[in-house]
């Protein structure tokens, strides 16, 4: 753990210089002119969090990421927008805050305190980074009561998911040897993960059911039978049906996607010039997007439990078929958590900044090289695409997921956080 911690308090150190330019998906904005910009604490403090769950052993096994990102936003705009005051809070109305606190003090001290109590271990480099953002903040009264906001702010926040449903033992899902019924899957048949989820308070929806997807077709069905034939064409490990392009986009998206996203939002706020509370407020309804369509489609996977394609091809007779990235994700087939994901990012971002925006992703996963978009939607739909080049969905799994994720963003957009 030691190594770990002063590996991060080496990223976290050069944030600052990231933020300028030189992180990953920051690399397709060009400058905003011949000087730098102050860095935004709200892409900071994303950044950190980046570094933290791609620690590993940092992000705890039962608990998904996506619920860590939206309440250190939640936070940190819930303390911008009272001092702010051009939108709605989300839970935290405060009656004192002065407007002339500091905007970024809040921010800087509302993100550290919800990432020290959700990863304790990094409190050490956590509290370093506070020290340094606070130092650039000249001492007096708009510093202090940005200060006291953050930490108010903060502490509503935590005890509002303080008993979400998160910490619960994850039960074990009772598999059944029945055609179309999910099982652990090969080379390594990894029980069932995050059974739990779907029984997680939301963030902005009413509850998990809101916008479940229909069943998945039947076994019988004509699109079960096509869309199956084309998984076990071009998702196979030694497909040669498969482009190489295909084969391409099956590997870049192969990592954590809600990762992915909160990077294209990094890059989109820079690139747009946005100001810290719209800074804020994009990456809380991005987020808070991403982590109500987790709990969404986990509580669908576990409704249909519906087999993945390497259990359908050994059924099929085929007990040497294995995906293009080998092993399968450890949960039932539908809906496709990318496509979900993914839907509900880019529906968040093009709500505030509209969809078409040139911008380059970089993998997390195949160091080095980068895809290149005019608009969120069409990010998301190939990295949707991406799983049935990778053997890991079907057809209708991607569709499925794609209407959830939009369904539940739009729902979001148009109810949370709206302009006083």
């Amino acid at each position: 753990m030691l190594k770990q911690l002063a590996t991060l308090a080496l990223a976290c150190a050069s944030l600052h210089a990231q933020i300028a330019g030189t992180g990953t998906a920051a690399n397709a904005v060009p400058s905003p002119g011949p000087s730098a910009l102050p860095a935004n604490p709200v892409i900071e403090w994303n950044k950190t969090l980046l570094v933290i769950v791609r620690t590993p052993g940092a992000q705890p096994a039962t608990i998904h990421s996506t619920r860590s990102f939206a309440i250190l936003h939640a936070a940190i705009f819930d303390a911008v927008s009272n001092i702010a005051g051009d939108f709605i809070p989300y839970l935290v109305h405060l009656a004192d805050a002065a407007p002339q606190a500091s905007q970024v003090a809040a921010a800087d001290q509302a993100a550290h305190d919800v990432l020290v109590s959700l990863y304790p271990k990094f409190q050490t480099t956590l509290d370093s980074e506070l020290q340094q953002d606070l130092a650039g903040i000249p001492d007096g009264s708009a510093k202090s009561g940005g200060i006291a906001v953050g930490q108010t702010v903060a502490a509503q926040i935590l005890a509002l998911r303080a008993n979400d449903g998160a910490d619960v033992t994850p039960p074990p899902f009772q598999s059944k040897l029945v055609p179309g019924f999910w099982r652990p899957t090969p080379p390594d048949f990894t029980p069932a993960d995050f059974t739990q989820w779907g029984d997680v308070t939301p963030f902005a929806i009413t509850n998990a059911n809101q916008f479940l997807p229909a069943p998945p077709p039947a076994l019988t069905d004509a699109e079960y039978i096509r869309d199956l034939a084309e998984v076990q064409s071009i998702g196979e490990n030694n497909s040669t049906t498969r482009t190489p392009e295909q084969t391409a986009i099956g590997k870049f998206w192969n990592g954590k996607i809600q990762n992915y996203w909160n990077e294209i939002a990094q890059t989109a706020a820079i690139a747009h010039h946005l100001n810290i509370e719209q800074t804020a407020r994009l990456f809380a309804l991005v987020n808070f997007g991403m982590a109500d369509t987790t709990i969404s489609f986990f509580n669908a996977k576990y409704i249909y439990h519906n087999w993945r394609p390497v259990t359908a091809a050994e059924f099929n007779f085929d007990p040497d078929w294995l995906p293009l990235t080998t092993k399968t994700a450890p949960d039932p087939s539908y809906p496709g958590a990318h496509s979900a994901t993914s839907s509900a990012a880019a529906q968040a971002l093009a709500f505030v900044l509209g969809d078409n925006f040139n911008f380059a992703v970089t993998s997390e996963v195949v160091p080095g090289v980068e895809r290149h978009f005019t608009s969120f939607s069409a990010a998301a739909q190939e990295a949707g695409l991406s799983r049935i080049f990778a053997g890991q969905h079907f057809r209708f799994d991607h569709l499925a997921g794609a209407l959830q994720g939009q369904q539940v963003s739009n729902s979001i957009d148009k109810t949370t956080l709206l302009p006083r």
